[in-house]
Order: C-alpha cells, then sequence, then structure tokens
C-alpha cells in the first residue's frame, strides 16, 4: 500500500497539457522534422498520422486505463491489477522495463537538453551570427568535444527538472505545462508566421502534404509507424504514471483524441516553420539529426532578424525538452516515492542525482569516452538502442495486450463508454492491428 494520498490532477485541462507536454519533446521538433525529410515528406507525414490513428491511440488509452486503475506508480499498478484479474504477477515486469526506459533515455535526453540551453545562450550572444556551414559545424564538434562544457549544461538542465518535479503534481507539474506549454504554441506559431513571409512557403506545404506516392516504400511506412509510437511518449511508464493521477470523470478515448490532435498539430507546425527557412535559404531538407543544430543556426546566422528567431527557436526546442524531461523523471520519482520513506523532495533528489550521473557517462561518449562498451556501441548509443529498439516497444506491447486480452472485457468498454459496433472496432484494434503495428516496429528496429 502506498504510504500517501495519491495525488489527482487538479483539472482535465491540465492533465490535457501535461500529457500533451510530455508528448510534444525533441521528438516532434527535432526527430520528425529531419525523419519527413529524410522519407520523402507528404508520403510519410500521411502514412505517419494513419498510423497514430491505429497503433498510437490504442496503446496510449491501454497506459492510461492501467494508471487509473492501479492508482499507483506502474511496477506496482501491473501487478495490483494482474493480481485482481487472475494473471501472473510477472505482468509487473511491463511496469519495471517503462520505469527503466523513462530513467534511462532521460540520462543522455538531459544530454540532448542541454544542447539546446547551450543554442538558445548562444543565439543571444550572437555565436552563429555570419557563421559559414563551416563555422556552425565547428561550433557543434566543439560543444560535443568539450565534457566539461557538456557537464555544465547536462547539470543545468537536470537541475531545471529537479526544480519542477520536486514541487508536485499540481504546484510542479501542472504549473510548468501551464506556462510552457502556451509559450511554446506561441513561439510555434510566431515562426511559422515568418515562414510565410520567406516566398518558399509553398514549398514546404507541398513537400509536407502534396504526396509523392512513389517514394513510398516499406522501409517509410516502417519509419512512419516508428515516429507514431516514439512520439506520444509510449512504453516509458509516463502515460501509467500520469493515469495513476486521473480520475474516474475524465474520458480516455475522447482526451487521447484531444492530446494526439494536439501532439501531431504542432510536429507538423514544427515542420511549417523549419522547412521554409530550410528551402529558403537554399539547404537540404534530408539533413538527418544534424538539421536542428547545424542547419538552421547556420540559417539564422545570416538571415535579416535571425538572432531573435534563432533565439525563438531554441527557446522553444527548450521547452520541449523540459516538458517532456518532467514527464520522464516522474515515473521514476514516483516509484521510489511511494516505495520507500522518502518525501516527494527527497525522492526526486535521489533518482535526479542517479539519472546525472548516468548522464554523465553518456556526455563522455562525445569525447574522452568514446570507445564502445557493449556490441559496437558507445554509452549513449547503448542507451539509445537498448531503449527505443526493445524496452519501449516490448513495453508498449506489453500493455495492449493487457489491456486487451487479460482484463474483463465488458469493464474495460464500460470505462471507454464503448457499446456496439464501437466495442468491436475497439476489440479487433487493440487486440490484433495495434499489436502487430508494435510488434513490425520492434523487429524492424531490431533487423534495422
Amino acid at each position: 500500500m502506498s504510504k500517501l494520498v495519491h495525488a489527482q490532477w487538479s483539472s482535465k485541462m491540465t492533465f490535457v497539457l501535461a500529457a500533451a507536454g510530455s508528448a510534444v519533446g525533441l521528438g516532434n521538433i527535432w526527430r520528425f522534422s529531419y525523419m519527413v525529410g529524410d522519407n520523402g515528406g507528404a508520403a510519410f507525414v500521411l502514412v505517419y498520422l494513419a498510423c497514430v490513428a491505429v497503433v498510437g491511440l490504442p496503446v496510449l488509452v491501454a497506459e492510461w486505463l492501467i494508471g487509473r486503475r492501479g492508482q499507483k506508480n506502474p511496477i506496482n499498478a501491473m501487478a495490483e491489477l494482474a493480481g485482481k484479474n487472475a494473471q501472473p504477477k510477472a505482468w509487473a515486469l511491463v511496469g519495471a522495463s517503462g520505469v527503466l526506459a523513462a530513467f534511462l533515455i532521460l540520462s543522455f535526453y538531459s544530454v540532448i537538453g542541454g544542447w539546446s540551453l547551450s543554442y538558445t545562450l548562444g543565439s543571444v550572444t550572437g555565436t552563429f551570427t555570419g557563421q559559414d556551414a563551416d563555422g556552425v559545424g565547428a561550433i557543434f564538434e566543439g560543444l560535443l568535444g568539450n565534457p566539461l562544457l557538456l557537464l555544465l549544461w547536462h547539470t543545468a538542465f537536470m537541475a531545471l527538472v529537479v526544480w519542477i518535479v520536486a514541487r508536485g503534481v499540481v504546484k510542479g507539474l501542472e504549473g510548468a505545462v501551464r506556462t510552457m506549454m502556451p509559450a511554446l504554441v506561441v513561439l510555434m506559431v510566431v515562426l511559422v508566421g515568418y515562414g510565410m513571409t520567406t516566398g518558399h512557403f509553398g514549398e514546404a506545404l507541398a513537400f509536407m502534404f502534396r504526396p509523392d506516392w512513389g517514394a513510398l516504400s516499406g522501409d517509410v511506412v516502417l519509419a512512419a509507424m516508428g515516429q507514431a509510437f516514439f512520439t506520444l511518449s509510449l512504453g516509458m511508464g509516463i502515460m501509467m504514471a500520469y493515469g495513476s493521477y486521473l480520475g474516474e470523470d475524465v474520458n480516455l478515448l475522447g482526451t487521447a483524441r484531444t492530446v494526439i490532435i494536439l501532439d501531431t498539430g504542432i510536429a507538423l507546425l514544427a515542420g511549417l516553420a523549419i522547412f521554409p527557412i530550410v528551402f529558403a535559404n537554399g539547404l537540404s531538407a534530408g539533413e538527418g539529426p544534424g538539421l536542428i543544430f547545424v542547419t538552421l543556426p547556420l540559417a539564422f546566422g545570416n538571415m535579416t532578424g535571425g538572432m531573435l528567431l534563432g533565439l525563438m527557436f531554441f527557446l522553444l526546442l527548450t521547452f520541449a525538452a523540459l516538458t517532456s524531461a518532467i514527464s520522464l523523471l516522474e515515473p521514476v520519482v514516483e516509484f521510489v516515492e511511494e516505495r520507500t520513506p522518502l518525501t516527494r523532495v527527497m525522492a526526486t533528489l535521489v533518482s535526479a542525482v542517479a539519472v546525472w550521473l548516468l548522464g554523465i557517462a553518456a556526455l563522455m561518449s562525445f569525447n574522452v569516452w568514446p570507445e564502445p562498451v557493449m556490441f559496437g556501441l558507445n554509452v549513449f548509443d547503448l542507451l539509445d538502442t537498448f531503449t527505443s529498439k526493445i524496452l519501449l516497444p516490448l513495453t508498449g506491447l506489453g500493455a495492449i495486450v493487457f489491456v486487451a486480452w487479460c482484463l474483463d472485457r465488458r469493464s474495460v468498454a464500460a470505462e471507454l463508454n464503448l457499446t456496439g459496433g464501437s466495442e468491436q472496432v475497439w476489440l479487433v484494434v487493440a487486440r490484433y492491428v495495434a499489436p502487430l503495428g508494435v510488434i513490425l516496429v520492434f523487429v524492424n528496429s531490431l533487423l534495422g
């Protein structure tokens, strides 16, 4: 039993903002943009939207349902629900996998969050002004090659995350998302507005929404499916933890649709903000991960008003990174808080210090410790690969299979307000379509 009364979201809207904030992270702004560029534009976008609906939504609902029914951290929630439904307690491993994934991801995600903080300051000080491609590349390489500088930014980013999470669900998580999510949307809309003035907005629209079906391949479909799964913060224990703070009055399916619309809308806005700038400066949309930290700073440094636009963009990126990072720390803190006598503040500090220490090993992968430690991968790449290719798909698969096959069918239908035909659609999607989609993501990521 928990030693405390479980916290609750103060309103449905703050829960929606928190869940959307978790989903809207570097994956939407950084990963989504370069994946659209790498995979042919509109064909990828349309397949991605379809995959969000048939794979992302049911897994998201399943994770929330587990959290709300369990009213505990993901591990205890899975164990308790398994016991109540005459299922093996080994199902708790699904929750454990999610909490472990969140812990490991935050350790290297914080390093990348530190990059966005560094680039925010660089935009203020005019670091990128007048730089050519070699100069901007040298700035990024200089950051990665300096372990003390990376440690400084990694520490600063984690300190911000700790300050927010330690204050609790209402004062901390809700307070942060109420401020940062509207600010993020405003910054995004301003940047899209600027994109409309570049003369290349129509080109960006066509690139994102006029599909070249000849560019569609099995690899593009699988890439879109993988992005749809990862963009919603699935498989990390986050949505189970957030669901545990939910009251019975929240409609899970309706709320999931709202969160997905917000998450997807911001990802599309990110593309409409980034690609006009890319095309206006004669740059390639298929620059891969370097699109944000090399290609765009080059553009900002050589355009009228680029210092202000760069500041706004990297401030936006930092807000997005923070909203996701606080959600990654939350399931770990919830577990420590419920399983130990530690207060919320101490549970946050202990969890964050452990994450911070692992993050130091991750940031050293770029400079003093680049050597492989396992499977030919350094620490950073190993953490990224192990979580994204193994833990996340397995946790998401476990959650949807548990809800669709192990919980009482009628009680799930009643909780999701499903009747007749809608219940049958849910059963087909939750029992067969979504698990198959996650399995395809899992197998493709392993083979890739």
